[in-house]
C-alpha cells in the first residue's frame, strides 16, 4: 500500500502519506518546525515492508494549507486525529520530533486510548519560558523581514557543528525542504508553540511505553532536562547520542532507524 492523500478539513488541505502494510503495526511520524513528511522518506522506505507508516504535513507545512493565525499544539492534535479517523487507524505509536513531539503529546493527553506508545525525538514537555516565548518573537519579526534570510541561517544551527560538513548535501535538502514554508505559516507555528502549555502531567498518567531520543549536543534542550523527563514515564527508555545536535533522526540515520522500529514492536508486544 503505498498513498498520497488529501483530506479537507473545514475547507483546507491537509497532504498525508498512508504507505506499509494496511494491517499492520501503525506507525505516526511527526516533523518537525518548517519540515514537511518527506524529512521521514529513508525511514518510510526502511519500515514499509513490515509496518504500517501514516506521515503528516502539519498544518501550513509541506502540502498542507494553513488555518488560522496561530495553530496550536491541541489545534495540531485534533487534525492527526482526522487524519486516522479518514484512514482507519484506531491506535498507533506516534513519533514526534522537536515542535512534532510536542504535538503528540497535545495528542497523548487528548486521545491516550489511540496510542501504543510515544516517542520523543529532540523533544520534550515543558512549556516555552519568558526567555523562549520572546525569542519566538523575534523569530516572528526576523520572518516578517526576510524569511530566506532566516530559514537558510537557521537550518544548519540545528545539526551539531562538528556534523555540519559531512551533512552537508542533507541540510542543503532541508534549507529547500524549508524554505516552502510560508511567511504566515512560519508565525502561526511559532505562536502555537510559544503558548503551549507544559505536559509533565501527560508523561507522569501515560500507560503506554515512551521513548526519548537525544544529541547530547543538541543546543536547544540541555542534557538535564532531557534525562530528568525521561525519568517520569512509568515505562520509558532512553537514546542518548554522542557528537548529535537537535536533528538526530539525520546525524545518526542508521542508529535511530532501528531503533525506533523496534520500540513499535515493543509497543505492540
Amino acid at each position: 500500500m503505498e498513498q498520497h492523500r488529501i483530506l479537507m478539513v473545514d475547507g483546507h488541505a491537509v497532504h498525508y502519506r498512508d504507505e506499509g502494510r494496511s494491517n499492520g503495526k501503525a506507525l505516526v511520524l511527526l516533523h518537525g518546525f518548517l519540515q514537511s513528511l518527506d524529512v521521514w522518506s529513508s525511514y518510510v522506505l526502511s519500515y514499509m515492508h513490515d509496518l504500517r507508516v501514516i506521515t503528516i504535513d502539519l498544518p501550513g507545512h509541506g502540502h498542507s494549507e494553513s488555518f488560522c493565525e496561530v495553530h496550536s499544539m491541541d489545534f495540531m492534535a485534533r487534525i492527526i486525529k482526522r487524519v486516522l479517523e479518514e484512514a482507519g487507524v484506531d491506535q498507533c505509536v506516534m513519533v514526534g520530533h522537536s515542535m512534532g513531539g510536542y504535538v503528540a503529546l497535545a495528542f497523548a493527553e487528548k486521545y491516550p486510548y489511540s496510542l501504543r506508545g510515544l516517542g520523543l525525538v529532540n523533544s520534550h514537555a515543558l512549556s516555552d519560558s519568558e526567555e523562549h516565548r520572546a525569542n519566538r518573537q523575534a523569530v516572528c519579526d526576523q520572518v516578517q523581514e526576510n524569511r530566506a534570510s532566516y530559514i537558510v541561517n537557521f537550518v544548519p544551527t540545528l545539526f551539531y557543528e562538528n556534523n555540519r560538513a559531512a551533512l552537508s548535501q542533507d541540510i542543503k535538502d532541508l534549507q529547500d525542504q524549508c524554505l516552502e514554508t510560508k511567511t504566515d505559516a512560519i508565525i502561526a507555528a511559532q505562536k502555537g508553540m510559544m503558548t503551549r502549555p507544559s505536559r509533565i502531567s501527560v508523561l507522569q498518567q501515560l500507560e503506554v511505553p515512551v521513548l526519548f531520543i537525544y544529541g547530547k549536543n543538541d543546543n536547544r534542550i540541555p542534557l538535564e532536562i532531557a534525562i530528568s523527563q525521561a525519568m517520569i514515564p512509568r515505562h520509558s527508555e532512553i537514546l542518548l547520542l554522542d557528537h548529535v545536535g537537535h536533528m538526530s533522526f539525520m546525524e545518526e540515520r542508521e542508529y535511530v532507524k532501528p531503533r525506533i522500529k523496534n520500540f513499535v514492536e515493543t509497543c505492540y508486544y
